[in-house]
């Protein structure tokens, strides 16, 4: 069974389209961790494609900003500027669906699903420290989890806790990281839509736990014309300039 894990994607139609061209024939079922909309300029495109291809979803914070099960009070004023414009915009239909996803922890699949930490579904896990306690708890190996936009992850055995530094370098696809079925695993698939890892390609992973192996994937796509749709949108210039960096 190969799963397709997907997340924070945040509304980027083109993105999307150019993860799905390079993952074709190589998945058989999908998951996403969340973000589905916020920031980007495509919310109903990008909604009505997952529901399309059956893609189990969590929740992420931005859908539920969007949906009203979320105060805004502590986004910044770009973010929230971003999910007034999304709420404007979205169909009643695909509005309906995003109101209704789970929250993480989610098992499916022989893996767990959330969105920010295991413990607490809008939390940022970046360190260790933070994510000793969701790999002691999960109720699975291997976890993935999104929120941070940043491709990596940790491990945990007997006692010893380590980062997992893996992502494609440059001029690669991917890059495969090899499950020890004694080690515990909270993998982060990247950012589709708005990376902040230094790398402005999408990011995702396919997971293959048959096969003992996780690929870490990036895929450019053209970020200019989104950037193009952005402006068009009137959305914030910050949002806009990060798909660029990858920052």
């Amino acid at each position: 069974m190969r799963i397709l894990i997907l997340s924070d994607l945040h509304s980027n139609a083109t993105a999307l389209d150019a993860v799905l061209e390079a993952a074709k024939d190589r998945w058989d079922l999908s998951v996403c961790l969340g973000d589905v909309v916020g920031y980007g300029p495509d919310p109903n495109s990008v909604t009505a494609r997952l529901r399309e291809l059956g893609t189990t979803t969590i929740r992420g914070n931005h859908d539920k900003a969007v949906t009203g099960l979320m105060a805004t009070e502590d986004f910044n004023p770009v973010a929230k500027a971003a999910v007034d414009w999304t709420r404007a915009e979205l169909k009643p239909e695909h509005m309906a669906w995003l109101s209704a996803l789970p929250k993480g922890p989610l098992e499916t699949d022989g893996i767990v699903l959330v969105h920010g930490a295991v413990q607490d579904e809008d939390e940022y896990v970046f360190t260790p420290e933070q994510a000793l306690e969701g790999l002691l708890d999960s109720n699975a190996g291997v976890t993935f989890f999104g929120h941070t936009h940043h491709q990596g992850g940790f491990s945990y055995q007997d006692a010893h806790l380590e980062i997992v530094q893996i992502r494609p370098r440059a001029m690669e696809s991917f890059a495969a990281l090899r499950v020890e079925a004694a080690r515990r695993y909270l993998l982060n698939p990247g950012s589709i839509g708005q990376p902040r890892d230094g790398d402005p390609r999408a990011a995702f992973a396919i997971a293959d736990l048959e096969h003992k192996v996780v690929e870490f994937w990036r895929v450019p796509y053209d970020v200019q014309v989104v950037q193009k749709r952005m402006r068009s949108a009137h959305l914030p210039e910050p949002l806009i300039q990060r798909l660029t960096l990858g920052r």
